[in-house]
């Protein structure tokens, strides 16, 4: 019988892949924990959670129990003139974590349509109170999704380049550090003086596909409190930062100023099943309330608020904030501090960074995002039983919170290893 990867080749399309450079693919079979196992017997530690969303470890007993339990209750259910527990018992216990001002959830299906719902947000927000305002902000390097929203308003064109000429109108600046913000701070007045900006979106201190590229809380205070001023509606994209991985709930919660709109997914549903949510301020939701119909935000999936995903992301909050699970998160982050002592040194390491359980090192050499040393890094770590995807030069380790000690210290290892090969 033909392997996975030989019968996928004959009918799948997969993200982020030129088939022609890179027909085959690897048939995973399990994951447990914070393992993954092959079709051949093999196992690989997850790194990086699987794109940041098994932080509780794959195949999770305590949200399969709770997820298995739901199912025999309410699988789906329209949610569109109806309700269910799951979604309004979500709706209380991610309230209580979000930043203060959040007040209303709107449910939708991936990262990229969260943000869409919030490009949407700001965009109608002033449309419905007779403003003309049709510009977004946004950061270079930014990355959103893949929804022509969300694209429009990324700004890595190797995702996006054929479809720049349809993009709404964005006006980008760089991340906001101590060193540029007055230079920020003028440029934005400028731009509020010449265009009709309508919102800001943003990821909070690290931008994840941009390779781990980090940003001052205190500098972006300042970008947020300016543009408030101006009413201009702020986008805290938390898809990758969302749910601890910076070491508090949110990457928000760093921030004096707090957004508009919070844009979450991922580890929402603990890479159980794909769901998202907007959620927002009692302010930015007002402007919606009206007696006309068409000023409500008429954006919606068929599987928006699915009772299953709503439990799994429940349990989630659960483990989240646990002891244990606190414990785990910072028992990560001291670990990766002492990785750092050992290996920042080196001379074959440009530059180093670290937020919560995210450590990222740059490679002091240029290599191509997908280029052919890039795929000779990941082939080691996957001959070595390490799941990890080198961004460029960039390697980086966001792992499961439940991963052991002894799994980190071979992740670093290998790292450590793939030094001596390039």
């Amino acid at each position: 019988m033909e392997n996975l990867s030989a019968r996928d080749q004959k009918h799948l399309w997969h993200p982020l892949t030129q088939h022609k450079l890179h027909p085959k693919t690897l048939g995973i079979v399990k994951a447990q924990g914070a393992l993954l196992f092959d079709e051949n017997g093999n196992e690989y530690i997850d790194g990086i959670a699987s794109w940041y969303t098994c932080m509780y470890g794959h195949c999770n007993v305590y949200i399969l129990s709770k997820v298995s339990a739901q199912m025999k209750q309410l699988d789906q259910v329209v949610f569109s003139g109806f309700t269910h527990e799951p979604a309004v018992n979500l709706s209380e216990e991610l309230v209580k974590i979000l930043p203060g001002n959040q007040q209303k959830l709107f449910f939708s299906d991936n990262g990229s349509t969260a943000t869409e719902v919030g490009i949407k947000m700001a965009l109608q927000y002033h449309f419905n109170r007779g403003e003309k305002r049709n510009v977004m902000l946004a950061l270079e390097d930014g990355f959103h999704g893949d929804t022509f929203g969300a694209m429009s308003v990324s700004g890595l064109s190797v995702y996006n380049g054929p479809f720049e000429e349809h993009f709404i109108q964005v006006e980008r600046f760089p991340a906001p550090t101590k060193d540029n913000i007055d230079d920020i701070l003028a440029h934005l007045n400028m731009l509020m003086e010449q265009k009709n900006i309508a919102g800001f979106i943003y990821e909070p201190l690290v931008q994840g596909a941009a390779a781990m590229k980090m940003h001052d809380a205190e500098a972006l205070n300042k970008v947020l409190k300016l543009l408030q001023y101006n009413d201009v509606v702020t986008i805290a994209d938390e898809v990758m930062t969302g749910f601890g991985k910076t070491g508090n709930y949110f990457a928000s919660d760093y921030v004096e100023t707090k957004p508009d709109v919070v844009c979450l997914s991922k580890a929402l549903t603990a890479g159980l099943v794909p769901m998202a949510i907007t959620t927002c301020t009692q302010k930015i939701y007002s402007a919606f309330y009206s007696d006309e119909l068409k000023k409500g935000l008429f954006h919606g999936h068929t599987y928006t608020a699915n009772p299953l995903a709503c439990t799994a992301a429940l349990a989630g909050l659960e483990l989240l904030r646990s002891e244990e699970m606190q414990k785990n998160i910072h028992r990560i982050m001291e670990s990766h501090q002492q990785f750092d002592l050992q290996i920042k040194d080196s001379p074959k390491i440009a530059r180093t960074r670290q937020c919560g359980v995210i450590y990222a090192l740059d490679l002091n050499l240029k290599i191509e995002r997908y280029g052919n040393l890039r795929d000779k890094l990941f082939r080691h770590f996957m001959d070595n039983g390490v799941f990890l995807r080198p961004l460029g030069n960039t390697i980086y380790v966001l792992p499961p919170y439940i991963i052991t000690d002894e799994q980190l210290q071979k992740v670093y290892g290998t790292i450590k290893s793939a030094l001596e090969i390039i």
